[in-house]
């Protein structure tokens, strides 16, 4: 099987309510054109999890309150799978080309987390009209902007 490596472009920063993401050095003259944009996509390195052990999970035992007793990684958002590569999709607050610096309102990913890419969010690609899911979490919010408030807490059996 063929093996690929990857190199952090940046990493994420969280302080009191505040995150951003600083770009490293090299990469920083891929920020131009970024501004205009509302969200981007982020794609992130779930390092924290990052073990061989967590790794080879493939199934996991009831990650949803209202989901079944046993589900797929590739069914789930889990940063637990044979690759720890996370997807968030982050409102934009500010474009720093010059220092390297992308404020975003919020992002699910821990401070110091390294980041792989940002991508723009196009709704040409990256929306889609007629969406199915599951019935266990067919009572989430309908889009990103109905998160605030809803109990994301209640929906998750988190590891101790």
């Amino acid at each position: 099987m063929r093996t690929f490596s990857v190199k952090p472009v940046g990493t994420v920063h969280a302080d009191e309510g505040s995150f951003w993401i600083e770009i490293a050095g090299p990469f920083r003259p891929a920020l131009k054109g970024l501004e205009g944009f509302s969200h981007i996509q982020v794609l992130w390195w779930g390092d924290r999890t990052d073990t061989e052990e967590r790794r080879s999970e493939t199934v996991c035992t009831k990650p949803y309150t209202r989901g079944p007793e046993t589900i797929g990684i590739f069914a789930t958002r889990s940063p637990v799978r044979p690759n720890p590569i996370a997807l968030s999709a982050a409102p934009v607050l500010g474009v720093d080309p010059a220092a390297g610096i992308v404020r975003v309102a919020y992002i699910d990913a821990d401070d110091g987390t390294p980041v792989l890419d940002i991508k723009p969010y196009l709704p040409c690609a990256d929306r889609v009209r007629d969406v199915e899911v599951p019935a266990w979490s067919s009572h989430w919010p309908e889009w990103y902007e109905e998160n605030e408030g809803f109990d994301w807490a209640a929906e998750f059996n988190f590891e101790e």
